[in-house]
This record gives C-alpha cells, structure tokens and sequence, in this order.
C-alpha cells in the first residue's frame, strides 16, 4: 500500500514533548504491525545542529549514517529500535542551501526563486521521501517549533499543500497544545489551545486531533468545549499529563486511544493484535528495582540535562535490564581538583567521564579518572573521555608530566592524542569531523570482548582526535590494552585496563545505539559493575 503520513505540529510553547508523542504513537503503530518512521523538520537556519553548542538545543544526536541531527531522533531510535538516517532530520537550512545551489546550476531556467513554490517544493519532496521508499506504511513527521513561529510557516503552508495534494485519508495532523493552570483560579484555561488552532487555522490547517498537555485531568465538559471551539471531534480530544517517565507516555497514549483515532481517520486496519509485552516488561522491571546504585556523570554541560541526553537513557536502560535504579549525579568538571575530588567522588559506584570538545573543564576530567583508577572506581569514559583516559595514563603512570592532546596543547612535547589524518586539512566545521557508523574488531581475552561476546562490531562516532599509535607499546608494557582496533586504519577504538576491576572507555558512543529493546551492552556491564563494586564496599563497611 502507499504511505500514509501524520503531521505533529505544536502550539502555544515549544518543549512540550512533541518528540514523545510522535515516538509513543509511533510505538503504538508498530504494535500493531506496521513498518513505521519518524523524521523532524527543524525550523533554524543551520545546516544541522552539528556546529551548535549543547546549551543551544541539547545534544547532537549521530545516525548510522553520519548525519548530525536534533536529539528527537534518539528518542525515535530508542523506543522504534529502528535506526534513522540522513533523511530523518531536515532544517530550514538544508532546505534553503539546496535550492539556492540548484539555482545557482541554472535549475531554475532564469525563474525568480521564492518560498512558494521553490522552497515550499523542496520541503514537500523531503516530507515525501521516505515515504517513497516503500519501506514504510506510515510516516510521521513532527514539525518543530511552535505553530505561530514565522520560521515555522514555510513548513505549515507545505503540509497544507500537501493535505491538498495527497488523497484523501492519506494524511492526518495531529497538534500538541498545553492548557495551563492558573492556581488562583483554579482550573485549567483553554483559551491558549483556542488561539493555537486558530493560527494553525488560519494558516489553512485544520488539526484532526488534539493532544493537550496538562498537569490535572481534563474533564468531560472541557473536553466538549475545546472539541466545539477547535472544531474537532470530542474523542479527538486527547489527554496528555504530565509523566514519572517518557516510556509510560505510549501506554498513556494507548488509554487515550490515540492510536485508534490515527488509524480510523487513516482508513487502516492493524496488522496484528495490539503487542506491548515486551514494553510492559521494560516498565515493570524499570519501577521495581531490587538494587540501587549512584553513577557520576563527569561533564562540562551538566547544567542543560539534555546536553546528555542520550547517556541519561542509556542509564535507564541499563538500570531496567539489571532491575537497578540508576542514581545520576552530574559533576561539573570545572569543579574537580586534586583537593576536593575525593569529597566528590569517594561514596559513588561508578563514575562516567562524558564526550566533548575544547580545553574547559579538561584538567577537572582528568582528576576525576585518576581518582578512580587508584580507588578501584567503575569507571566508563566515552570520546574525549577515553583520551582524558589515555592523558591522565600517562601523565600519572607512564611519567610524561606534559602529556596531552593537541586539541589542548598543539605544542606538547608528548602528544599521545593526536589530530587524524584525515582531518589535518579540514578547515570548516559542519560535517567535516569523523561522522557515523565504523568497524571495531576486539581483542580476545579482553573486558570489551566479553562484553560485547563477539569479534568485531559497528559503533557510531564523532570526532577529530584520536590514540597516538606511537605510544601504544609503551602503554600496553604498563597495563593499558587497546582492546578494540579499526581494521582498516589502525585507529584505537577501545582501551582498558588489566589490573583495575572496571576501567573501559571508547573513542565512539556507545549510548547513541542503546534503546528499550537493545540496552547496550558497555552500560549494562558497567552498571552490573557498579553493583558490584557497591556490595563490596557495604561488605567491608560492615
């Protein structure tokens, strides 16, 4: 059959969890048989998020591929266990760049370049894309921003276009809204969501259901009300509340019966009964913990939660899988020193050095992970934590006091991290550093290859710097392993150490391939080590 594709705008304020809700339905369609996607349209005007700082919209989430994209498509891959792709995630600025480039190739044969049709064009042929593949039955596409946005009306008036275009029951739109609560009166005011349809309206869209968030239930009567101002049907009228934990949003949904709505208004019929077993696992052993352990998250952008998102999942998933709850406490790498990191880190179970970028907060990374490895500390570094790792190494056992990166100190006299090869050239930012998924192969008889039980494997990256293979003898004469290897450039994928109970980092991210069905294996192994390290410390306490 032809795709069918729904539409997720949102109204009144931004971060309202329009990525929740079109992943908690997308699950709910997947239940119940059909081949699902999930691509964002972003409004900005960069190309992609991949030069934007954490503090400015989370994130930067990495497909297999090697597309830089907005942290939504971590929330589809992580409850579909689907991976996305280069198609999945478009910006205004993509948009733009391609049709100024075809216009400067003369596409346009001499014709004046305007946002309708031009751009209005190009968006509807990306919106249509995936659906064209014939992979999927259905595709949703969650519009980003807030439906009165002047950056957003390119993309309304194309979905407007396209309801136009397509045939009938082919398309629904779903729009996100909030209906806020005034304390002093009360009650829950609906004038907000009123107002919202209106502009969506008058944009020439007419939403087919509404998802309200709210933090009381709605009642009955107000139901009726916003179904009779916003034109929509009663039982269109979708209840949102407010969560414990975004993986009760799809059984939320299902009691609102959202995905009845979509499917009846699709003229579809369910390939296969209603199957949530697996996620109500999940969420059984996710609430019923019989271990508790606390995990340091060792960053410079600890302040935004969604800077790091996609590890803070991970954690979740790891945590469920080993019926442990996850603790997290984010330090500040700024913070650390040699005089207050044992007051820091002394009562913790393990301890995670995070990825990123620069000289700030790096000397603070490197404390925390020679407290650990003296201290017998779990401990899992990602990216620029596992060349912090390989730093503090050998500054503190290998005794080259000026060891560093070159990123830190183009200068050093020890570079046992060093800029690649292929990078030494580059010059612009956006897109150009060692992007998506590549080849490990893992050493027998090591702690990576018991956790991954097998020899070679596929992580995603996002880097420029890498392991100085000129140091690499003296490092494993002294007890660090490089235990995973890039077949085809000898690159440094993964190291550990031998004589510490759990001491691994990874120049790629793991967290990025964890989801619900799929914890991964790095985290799940290391918080089983943290429980470890846990009962021990109480065994010696007592």
């Amino acid at each position: 059959m032809a795709s069918k594709y729904i539409f997720v705008t949102g109204g009144v304020t931004s971060s309202l969890g329009k990525g929740i809700i079109s992943a908690s339905l997308a699950k709910l369609l997947q239940a119940r048989g059909f081949s699902v996607t999930i691509q964002k349209f972003d409004p900005y005007i960069n190309v992609d998020p991949g030069t934007l700082n954490p503090y400015e919209h989370g994130e930067c989430y990495v497909t297999d591929d090697g597309a830089e994209t907005d942290l939504d498509l971590g929330h589809y891959e992580r409850f579909l266990n689907t991976p996305t792709s280069q198609a999945n995630n478009v910006t205004t600025g993509k948009i733009y760049h391609h049709v100024i480039t075809q216009e400067r190739k003369g596409a346009y044969l001499g014709k004046t370049v305007q946002v309708i049709p031009h751009i209005t064009d190009e968006i509807k042929r990306r919106l249509l894309l995936l659906g064209q593949t014939g992979e999927y039955d259905i595709v949703i596409t969650e519009i980003g921003g807030v439906v009165s946005d002047i950056e957003s009306l390119p993309f309304i008036e194309s979905v407007r276009q396209l309801r136009w275009e397509l045939p009938a029951n082919d398309s629904v739109v779903i729009h996100l809204t909030l209906l806020p609560y005034l304390k002093a009166a009360g009650e829950l005011k609906t004038k907000p969501t009123q107002h919202s349809v209106r502009s969506l309206s008058e944009a020439g869209v007419q939403p087919d259901i509404l998802v309200c968030r709210s933090e009381y239930p709605i009642p009955v009567e107000m139901r009726q009300k916003i179904a009779l101002f916003c034109n929509v049907k009663v039982n269109s009228v979708i209840e949102s509340l407010d969560a414990d934990t975004i993986y009760d949003v799809p059984l939320m949904m299902r009691k609102e019966k959202l995905d009845e709505r979509v499917i009846k208004k699709l003229k579809l019929t369910s390939k296969q009964d209603l199957n949530l077993d697996s996620w109500k696992e999940f969420l059984g052993r996710l609430k019923n913990p019989t271990a508790e352990v606390h995990i340091a998250l060792v960053g410079k952008y600890v302040e935004l939660p969604d800077a790091y998102k996609s590890i803070t999942e991970a954690f979740i998933h790891a945590g469920a899988h080993n019926e442990c709850k996850v603790n997290i406490h984010t330090i500040q790498s700024e913070h650390l020193n040699e005089d207050n990191v044992h007051q820091y880190l002394h009562h913790l179970d393990g301890v995670l050095v995070a990825p990123g970028f620069g000289s700030r907060g790096f000397e603070g990374k490197l404390e925390a992970i020679r407290y650990v490895r003296e201290n017998n500390i779990p401990f899992l570094g990602i990216c620029l934590g596992m060349q912090c790792a390989v730093v503090e190494f050998a500054r503190n056992v290998l005794g080259l006091a000026a060891a560093t990166s070159t990123e830190m100190n183009p200068d050093t006299p020890h570079p046992v991290i060093g800029l690649m090869d292929s990078q030494k050239e580059v010059t612009e930012k956006g897109g150009t550093m060692r992007l998506g998924a590549y080849i490990c192969e893992l050493k027998k008889g090591t702690r990576a290859h018991n956790v991954y039980g097998k020899n070679r494997i596929s992580e995603r990256h996002r880097h420029r710097y890498e392991f100085n293979n000129d140091y690499l003898e003296k490092y494993e004469q002294n007890g660090m392993i490089a235990s995973g290897i890039n077949p085809d450039t000898n690159l440094v994928e993964m190291i550990e150490l031998q004589h510490h109970p759990w001491f691994v980092a990874s120049q790629f991210h793991p967290e990025l391939k964890s989801t619900v069905q799929s914890p991964h294996p790095l985290f799940v192994k290391f918080i089983k080590a943290a429980i470890h390290h846990q009962k021990n410390k109480t065994q010696v306490l007592i």
